[in-house]
């Protein structure tokens, strides 16, 4: 038999929801002993992708004293535009805005370098956490007082909890023998970040296209992060196209919002689809970010959904331990996916219903959807309570997403 380790957490998952729940966790409970574990390198990626960051999110980021590391590289969201365009049109009616701050001082989001938070984690965790990698999981077992990770070079991980944030094809989830639920859209996510001759004035825009949504977020200076879903084929057709022939058609799409673009980052291309684990725990263990549900990309809430598991994990981690409670429990577990399970269903309703709706070419259907949008956008308290909601503010939300520390 191999060593045997032994801490009060073991997350799987190297990436920004494992090292923030691990951040988090420390920020209350200094002394907790934390092994994280992945199967790559622990390094800062290199590619230029950003991450929409929704306020409640910035406010955790806050209280664990991580936002001030990010806040200067982080581009603010002050403006929203939402679009809808058939096959061939060329006009881009405008059909939804909104401006302003959803709570003062407090823009809806914050488009933040996935460098810069990875850089910021990383820092804040070395030194303080034990950091397996690269390594992969061989075996997960569980019984009334502890959980045990088996690592493929024979070490053993013990711990009262272990977290699953190994992503949406998680070994651990496997493991455990928890399956999921969804279905493949048959689109895909093409994903870059692009120049552009016209300022964005920290506006996000959305385009709504029969082949899916086409969203464009602001980062610093003239550049802009894109989410272009197309069917699956079209996108990795779009995937081989030289530089300047891929900016033209993404130029075509934004409808020239922007002017002129430029593509500047890796292109990547990215199948989308539901996914909703049966549960979002089993004995000693509990599934966070994409290893508990994967959504469609269409409100940029996915690793927002990731962030929300963490806040809600450790507010029940850290109150559990205050008491002298096992943290690990089912009691504690259990709540913990009672929890997060109904605001998870519900994002994943409303991001598949809002796909289904606006992914097509039908003209009645794009007459109706076009009215409701456009009442909506006449009515200042509906717009600002679904602002709020999409912020993750609307109330309901753990504590370290009202600003409050544990």
């Amino acid at each position: 038999m191999g060593e045997i380790s032994r801490y009060d957490i073991a997350i799987v998952g190297g990436g920004p929801v494992g090292l923030t729940l691990a951040a988090s966790l420390l920020r209350f409970q200094p002394d907790l002993s934390v092994a994280i574990i992945d199967r790559r390198p622990f390094a800062v990626p290199s590619d230029a992708r950003a991450s929409a960051l929704a306020a409640g999110v910035r406010r955790v980021l806050e209280a664990i004293g991580l936002w001030c590391l990010v806040a200067d590289e982080a581009t603010p969201i002050e403006h929203m535009r939402i679009t809808d365009s058939g096959h061939g049109d060329r006009a881009r009616p405008l059909f939804l805005s909104f401006d302003g701050d959803v709570a003062p001082g407090l823009p809806y989001a914050h488009m933040v370098p996935n460098t810069a938070l990875m850089q910021a984690l990383l820092g804040r965790l070395t030194g303080r956490v034990d950091l397996l990698g690269p390594v992969t999981v061989a075996g997960f077992s569980a019984d009334a007082h502890s959980a045990r990770v088996v690592l493929a070079d024979g070490e053993t991980i013990e711990a009262p909890l272990v977290v699953a944030a190994d992503g949406a094809q998680s070994e651990l989830r496997q493991m455990a023998g928890i399956g999921t639920i969804g279905h493949a859209y048959g689109q895909s996510g093409l994903v870059t970040t692009i120049a552009h001759a016209i300022d964005h004035h920290r506006t996000a825009w959305e385009h709504f296209r029969p082949a899916g949504p086409f969203a464009s977020l602001p980062l610093a200076e003239r550049r802009s992060s894109l989410v272009f879903t197309e069917t699956s084929a079209e996108a990795e057709r779009l995937k081989t196209l030289a530089p300047d022939e891929l900016a033209g058609v993404i130029e075509a799409a934004m409808g020239s919002a922007l002017g002129a673009v430029e593509i500047i980052g890796q292109v990547q291309v990215f199948p989308l689809r539901l996914q909703i684990a049966r549960d979002f725990h089993a004995d000693r263990l509990a599934l966070i970010g994409d290893a508990a549900h994967v959504v469609h990309p269409i409100a940029g809430q996915g690793l927002n959904l990731g962030l929300k598991d963490v806040a809600a994990l450790t507010e029940l981690v850290i109150s559990a331990m205050r008491l002298g409670r096992d943290h690990g429990s089912a009691d504690v577990l259990s709540h913990y996916a009672r929890w997060r399970r109904f605001d998870t269903a519900l994002m994943a309703l409303m991001t598949d219903a809002l796909n289904r709706l606006f992914s097509n070419d039908v003209a009645p259907i794009r007459a109706a959807r076009d009215l409701g949008v456009g009442i909506v956008d006449r009515l200042p308290t509906v717009k600002s309570a679904l602002m709020r909601h999409a912020a993750a503010i609307g109330g309901g939300e753990p504590k370290l997403m009202r600003g409050l520390m544990l």
